[in-house]
């Protein structure tokens, strides 16, 4: 209990009181009277956080099972991200892309990596509600004057760290207050008598400073999502002595043990000094209980399953989960892991609340908060109008998103064929989809209709289109008419003459094709009139016949004409 002393930001050479003392945060409380420690801070000019950085770190992180599991889930995610730039362009973010600006993020100091860069912002936000951090070189300089070699990002530890506020009207409370200066002071620490090292001034535009949730009763530091459940950290803490006592106390409930009003001290003693040699300690267990004459053993307490311990520890695992922002069944608390919550579809929306609900603007709230780096030193970075963002691509727990924004892509991509197809411009339709908003379709129809969004013929177009169509039936004719015509020999300048004339006479025969064709006519008589003669029988080959033999010229008598 001694560590809530320092939770309102008490150093930790505070000696803790008796019981009877006024709580630590009762306005009664001695620290309290002497000025000004409710606040976090000595006055109203100055904001430092408001619990002690380590007395959260010892007591809820290093001594606390629950607390470690939920800063561990949020870590363990939060650091998978990577930071790209974007631009808006007609009021939406356009595609990230990268710069050499971004090394400083992706090698924050040497051997150091983005997820380690983020992992440190995590556990300064749970345990101090915020994280501060600038720009260091090999040469000394901080902030805006660090351009030399080996430029790199230096964490501030954040209960070393004071705002210091002040306005116009030299009213720190005024509505124009704003911070003027950040002071880091190493070992620093408002009640520490022992030598400080020297105070480092910046200027608020040379600091990152990275609180997600803010504290409702100071201007610009931010809370732990621990301060809202410290008690139940507390309870947790005690049923964890609760069960180890049960243990060290023979694991079994305390007990009476009543003697005879008779007995004698000395064996009183002697058998309350053997009694705990044998049965004390979770070792000694389940050990058989003999008692003496008059001896009577009286149980007063309960044991764990008659006081419901289990469900007494898993209620307050359920409400530190819940101020983490982190699903119970996620950490494996007892209370996420019965009934219904283990059913996948109620297991993948604990999953997406905790990536859409905690993790994404955790996200969008470290680049703004980043961003102030990355200028320091070049200050046109930011002049095209570029800012940073976070890049989930490559992290494998919202790998299932990327599977919903697929569909969520396909969905819009009907949406927006079935708008061209219904006549509106290609991109009111969508800038409709992708804004979610249909008046942005007013008066940008294009007045086309149907799926090969033809124009409508309007009515006195009807004639046209049907004289279109008769001079196409005579251009079909006239075609066939000169193909039959040109076939039979005619020649083409001669018909398309005739065609445009009216008048037949102009058809002239081809003279190329009027000798072809009487060429394949004589041919055709002389292979009628001539036809091929048959050879003889034993007659040469080739079917001609021998040359006549020399024989005398037949006389009057043989029927010759006689000389």
């Amino acid at each position: 209990m001694g560590w809530l002393f320092r939770r309102f930001g008490f150093a930790s050479s505070v000696a803790s009181k008796s019981w009877s003392e006024p709580e630590v945060w009762s306005p009664q409380h001695a620290l309290n009277l002497a000025g000004g420690f409710m606040d976090g801070a000595p006055a109203g000019e100055t904001e430092r956080i408001e619990n002690d950085f380590e007395s959260y770190v010892n007591m809820a992180l290093k001594r606390n099972g629950p607390v470690a599991a939920c800063m561990l889930a949020r870590q363990m995610v939060f650091s998978e991200a990577r930071f790209q730039w974007r631009r808006f362009e007609q009021g939406r973010p356009s595609d990230l892309f990268g710069s050499p600006e971004l090394g400083l993020l992706e090698r924050p100091w040497p051997g150091g990596t983005t997820g380690e860069l983020l992992a440190h912002m995590e556990q300064d936000v749970t345990f101090a509600g915020n994280f501060w951090a600038t720009i260091a070189d090999d040469n000394g300089n901080l902030g805006r004057a660090a351009r030399g070699s080996g430029r790199r990002i230096v964490r501030m530890r954040p209960d070393w760290v004071t705002l210091i506020i002040g306005s116009k009207s030299k009213d720190p409370w005024a509505l124009d207050a704003r911070v003027l200066m950040i002071v880091y002071e190493p070992r620093g620490s408002r009640l520490d008598s022992g030598p400080r090292a020297e105070a480092v001034r910046l200027l608020p535009d040379e600091v990152c400073h990275y609180s997600p949730i803010p504290d409702p009763v100071a201007r610009f530091r931010g809370m732990s999502w621990i301060t809202p459940v410290v008690r139940e950290v507390e309870a947790d803490i005690s049923s964890t002595a609760h069960k180890r006592n049960f243990f060290e106390n023979a694991a079994v409930p305390n007990m009476v043990v009543k003697f005879d009003k008779d007995a004698d001290e000395d064996a009183f003693d002697e058998f309350v000094a053997k009694f705990n040699q044998g049965h004390r300690g979770a070792w000694n267990a389940y050990k058989t209980l003999f008692l003496m004459g008059g001896a009577d053993v009286t149980p007063l307490s309960y044991d764990f399953k008659q006081l419901d311990f289990a469900a007494t520890v898993g209620k307050g695992e359920s409400r530190i989960a819940a101020a983490a922002g982190v699903p119970a069944s996620w950490v494996g608390f007892s209370e996420g892991m019965q009934g219904s919550s283990l059913n996948s579809g109620n297991y993948n929306a604990s999953r997406r609340r905790f990536a859409d609900g905690t993790m994404r603007p955790l996200w969008r709230m470290a680049a703004a908060s980043l961003e102030p780096l990355l200028v320091l030193g070049n200050s046109t970075v930011l002049g095209d109008g570029r800012s940073l963002w976070y890049d989930t691509r490559d992290i494998a727990f919202l790998r299932e998103d990327e599977t919903d924004r697929a569909e969520i892509m396909r969905i819009n991509l009907n949406a927006i064929d079935a708008g061209i197809k219904s006549g509106f411009e290609n991109d009111a339709v969508v800038e409709a989809v992708r804004d979610n908003d249909v008046t942005k379709l007013f008066g940008r129809h294009t007045g086309l209709v149907s799926v090969q969004m033809q124009p409508p013929a309007p009515q006195e177009d009807d004639q046209a289109q049907r004289r279109s169509q008769e001079e196409a039936a005579v251009r079909q004719t006239e075609a066939a008419i000169i193909t039959s015509l040109t076939d039979a020999g005619f020649e083409l300048d001669s018909i398309v003459a005739a065609l445009e004339s009216g008048d037949w006479g102009q058809l002239a025969i081809d003279p190329v094709r009027q000798r072809q064709a009487e060429a394949a006519a004589v041919g055709a008589e002389r292979a009628t009139e001539d036809p091929p003669p048959e050879p003889d029988e034993g007659g040469p080959p080739g079917g001609r016949k021998p040359p006549a033999a020399d024989k005398p010229e037949p006389t009057a008598e043989e029927g010759g004409d006689g000389p």
